[in-house]
């Protein structure tokens, strides 16, 4: 490795000046390697300038694309709320470099603003390439790089119905994925004789191609763009293609791959490749000791420009060690690559075209079902590369492996169960030095140094990346000491719930007689298991014969506080009545209804955020004079006190916003009468917006609901509270009936594999294959459940009754509604108000005793 002309290139001043040109992945993963070795602002020991393109921060473009599905630009960010400012860092958004005096050490900016630098670093990334084709310029073509791209296209196709997509590599298959979201009838023009051909062979890419077929789209190979047509006012109509043929198309999207931004370094004279890119050592540093080159922009010691963002990672983390005075090299990248495109999982990694001398293919193929696998060994033994579509399940396993003999015969890894194959052969047969998260260059052993996944994502960064690693990681992680429930039963919550489901399970007290621990039979059970046990059969209920009364015999026992008299205990001792409103709907009559009980029995009122009216103050033995007010009126519970559904909000919807473009407020109440009553491990909230300005929020659901002009949009695993998070599309332009169908099993499946008092959310990011997994269980019924989630679904409609009513009318089920079980006409004394604000609020000092003065040692008060 050649020796730099400054070894460390601050040493030379104090207080050092590095300007950095470009925030995207890399250039942000330059700025926290720069932290994590103390050259920050904050610690005095640099001033840091960055410069900035877009409009925003460093965000994800591995995932762009997931901006279709629901993500914001927000959720893309790779910037903590708080690292500039903690750090010190100086970041100019919509400011980009626009000249660099090498001569005088400054870069100039668009606003005009020159700023004198110590080390330059140089992370400009790359640009679209578009062929230079007659219309390229017409109105309706765009290019696919940036989240400004997207919002772009996303109005445009508003307004279209056919959209085409130059170029069949990775991201051109992504745009042809959102195009087919945004309902447009979509084509694939790929000059190469198949899709991807950078990363697949022809098997894979005929694997490739009749999937993508069958989705839906229309690929045309072997062909080139000739020319874009368009009409007299400039717009696209159409596309002539070198065969001869032409497509009619409303919008293109060109996304043939990318060039080296290097127009700054050639204008300031940089020695730059023949076809692009910025020269760098293997330190990452230009023919200018004092300006460093990282990422695409970056033409790298070994002669290639590395297009992936681990790559991009690992000079950013060189160039950082260098510049802090440490010494690091980048010699050259791992190319694997791991993806799932239009729903096909697609991967390859090493010499995936079998280009070594002497290399062998074993290869397995079924058209049918759209897999391909073929591993390239060498005469040896040894495992070259590989290329597998339509299941990728052992990516993680065999890319570490490459350069290794394999343990196995090659062609038990790609055989199917029943065929030879496929052999176990997990992460614990990997060395410790084997690179398990390509994207951050973490280790086996670095990773087997944790015990969870989130101190393994903090710690190391491993799984924070591209994510194909993180099934690895799980495996690696030990297993806990005991997943039982409690002290009281070995098994899982999901667990119990199979067992309660399968042997038709009644009672709590049978299941732990027969399913406890030893020393917890014939017990009473503990606070953890009684109420998770009473909702699981609560929730089974039709299904197993159980009473689906919650305070019926046995059953009474095991609820939580709230459960016990299906009301919310407030602090007071007072409890809150919430009638259910479905969809937010409600007559004048009904609203007068609740002001006169809330009015007759001196309650407080508040709007909830669930479009629901909450009635605070009642003593326990006025709930159920209060429940038969507000059931002749045709209320019902709203269950705010159960891990239940709360409410499905709505917007008016096209009923009265000129905006709207389904019945939001119809298919709400459908929803909610529906689920109302269902008991799950933790309360369930859901909303349906009309259109795609979701006034209801429905992405902050458990299920939400967004119309469009095909139909339905189905999220999943959103929620608000303390750790909010974005639902995730499952499904999408359903209709009223394929929408109904999904939720039902989506709902089931989720009570029936969530953990105790785990949100949708949380579930959805713990279980195995995440989103992907649930897609396939709930749409395409990868497990053969769908039909039984359904059927329990109907089971539990059916069988549904409200708490209130059948609490009302039954003489024994009133009884315990009383404070005091031997003076039951007697209020507690201590449930007592105050006024404020014209109406009451919970007498805090009458709980708390009187005010004491309290005296110190010398006898003063104090």
């Amino acid at each position: 490795m050649p020796e730099p002309t400054t070894p460390n290139a601050l040493a030379h001043t104090a207080a050092p000046t590095i300007v950095v040109v470009g925030h995207g992945m890399v250039g942000q993963r330059f700025l926290e390697a720069l932290a994590d070795r103390g050259l920050t602002p904050a610690a005095g020991a640099a001033r840091v300038v960055v410069l900035c393109e877009e409009p925003r921060p460093a965000y994800d473009r591995v995932r762009l694309t997931s901006y279709f599905d629901g993500r914001s630009p927000e959720d893309l960010s790779l910037v903590e709320r708080d690292f500039m400012e903690r750090h010190g860092f100086e970041l100019y958004v919509g400011d980009p470099a626009t000249g660099v005096d090498r001569a005088g050490r400054t870069v100039t900016a668009r606003s005009g603003a020159v700023f004198p630098y110590d080390t330059l670093v140089l992370a400009t990334g790359s640009y679209p390439f578009v062929p230079p084709v007659p219309g390229k310029d017409a109105r309706g073509c765009f290019v696919y790089r940036t989240i400004e791209d997207l919002l772009a296209i996303e109005e445009y196709a508003k307004g279209a119905a056919t959209g085409a997509v130059v170029g069949g590599g990775l991201l051109g298959l992504e745009a042809a994925g959102a195009l087919k979201g945004l309902g447009l009838s979509t084509h694939v023009v790929e000059f190469a004789p198949r899709l991807m051909p950078v990363q697949v062979d022809e098997g894979g890419g005929a694997a490739l191609l009749r999937t993508v077929v069958d989705m839906g789209l229309a690929v045309h190979t072997g062909v080139g763009t000739q020319e874009v047509l368009a009409g007299a006012d400039g717009a696209v109509t159409g596309m002539a293609l070198s065969d001869g043929s032409s497509l009619a198309v409303d919008l293109v999207v060109f996304s043939a791959g990318v060039r080296p931004r290097d127009q700054l370094a050639r204008e300031c004279g940089l020695a730059v490749g023949e076809r692009g890119g910025i020269v760098v050592d293997e330190e990452c540093r230009t023919s200018d000791p004092a300006v460093f080159a990282i990422g695409e922009c970056a033409l790298a010691a070994d002669g290639r420009v590395y297009g992936l963002v681990a790559p991009g990672y690992e000079m950013a983390q060189t160039a950082a060690e260098v510049i802090t005075g440490g010494r690091s090299a980048f010699t050259g990248a791992d190319l694997s690559t791991k993806l799932k495109l239009l729903g096909v999982d697609v991967a390859s990694f090493g010499d995936a075209h079998g280009s070594a001398e002497g290399a062998l293919d074993v290869v397995y193929s079924d058209a049918r079902s759209g897999v391909y696998k073929k591993l390239v060994i060498g005469p040896d033994g040894t495992l070259l590369g590989g290329v597998l579509v339509g299941d990728a399940d052992q990516y993680g396993t065999l890319r570490p492996m490459t350069g290794t003999v394999l343990p196995v015969a090659p062609e038990q890894l790609v055989l199917p169960a029943g065929a030879g194959g496929p052999v176990a052969l997990g992460p614990s047969a990997l060395p410790d030095e084997a690179v398990i998260c390509s994207c951050h260059n973490v280790t086996k052993g670095a990773i087997c140094e944790h015990t969870t996944l989130p101190e393994v994502k903090k710690c190391t960064k491993a799984g924070t990346g591209c994510g194909s690693c993180l099934k690895v990681i799980g495996q690696l992680m030990p297993p806990p000491e005991d997943a039982g429930l409690c002290g009281c039963f070995p098994y899982s919550r999901s667990e119990l719930y199979e067992i309660v489901r399968t042997l038709e399970v009644t009672s709590f007290a049978s299941l732990l007689d027969s399913h406890g621990r030893e020393e917890a039979r014939g017990g009473d059970g503990c606070e953890v298991c009684k109420p998770t046990v009473g909702s699981v059969i609560a929730s089974l209920a039709p299904t197993v014969g159980a009473s689906g009364y919650v305070l019926d015999g046995e059953q009474a026992a095991l609820q939580d506080t709230n459960d016990h008299f299906l009301a919310n205990l407030q602090r007071n001792g007072s409890y809150s009545i919430v009638p259910r409103i479905p969809g937010g709907e409600v007559t004048p009559e009904k609203l007068i209804v609740i002001g006169e009980v809330a009015r007759d029995f001196g309650l407080y009122t508040k709007i909830t955020g669930g479009q629901r009216i909450d009635l605070f103050g009642a003593r326990v033995d006025q709930l159920p004079l209060i429940w038969t007010r507000l059931v002749d009126a045709g209320f019902e519970s709203g269950h705010a006190y159960g891990k239940s559904l709360r409410t499905v909000k709505s917007c008016v919807g096209q009923t009265w916003c000129r905006y709207g473009v389904q019945d939001s407020v119809r298919m709400a109440i459908d929803l909610e009468l529906r689920y109302r009553g269902l008991r799950s491990p933790h309360k369930l909230k859901s909303a349906v917006s009309g259109c795609a300005r979701e006034c209801a929020e429905a992405r902050g659901k458990d299920f939400g609901i967004i119309a469009t002009a095909q139909g339905w949009n189905l999220y999943v695993g959103g929620n608000g509270g303390a750790t909010p998070r974005h639902a995730d599309l499952l499904a999408q332009d359903l209709t009223d009936a394929e929408l109904v169908r999904l939720i039902d099993r989506f709902l089931m499946f989720y009570i029936r594999t969530a953990d105790r008092l785990e949100r949708t959310s949380a579930w959805l990011e713990r279980i195995d294959g995440g989103l992907d997994h649930v897609r396939d269980v709930v749409v395409h019924d990868s497990l053969g459940l769908c039909e039984e989630l359904e059927r329990m679904m109907t089971d539990h409609v059916a069988g549904y009754r409200d708490e209130w009513a059948e609490t009302i009318n039954d003489p024994d089920r009133l009884r315990r509604f009383v404070t005091f079980v031997n003076a039951p006409d007697a209020p507690d004394p201590s449930v007592k108000f105050v006024p404020e604000r014209d109406q009451i609020k919970p007498d805090l000092e009458l709980l708390a005793g009187p005010v004491l003065a309290v005296r110190t040692l010398e006898g003063t008060a104090s």
